[in-house]
């Protein structure tokens, strides 16, 4: 577990580790959600990051007969 310290301007450093694994850069916009007392920081990707992520997703829907 990282643990990390609030600074006197409200300000902390996320741990290396962590930067690294969620592939965060430095200038990298990050959403900030609170759920009553747990804080969470959700990076914004571009939309064109997300090109392709559902690519080979099953899309058929089984329809029953008396409904086409």
């Amino acid at each position: 577990m990282n643990t990390v310290v609030v600074s006197s301007k409200f300000q902390v450093v996320i741990p290396k580790e962590v930067r690294e694994r969620s592939g965060l850069l430095a200038g990298t916009a990050v959403e900030v959600i609170s759920f009553g007392s747990r804080i969470e920081l959700v990076p914004i990707r571009p939309m064109a990051a997300m090109k392709g992520i559902f690519l080979g997703i099953d899309t058929t829907i089984e329809r029953d007969r008396d409904r086409l």
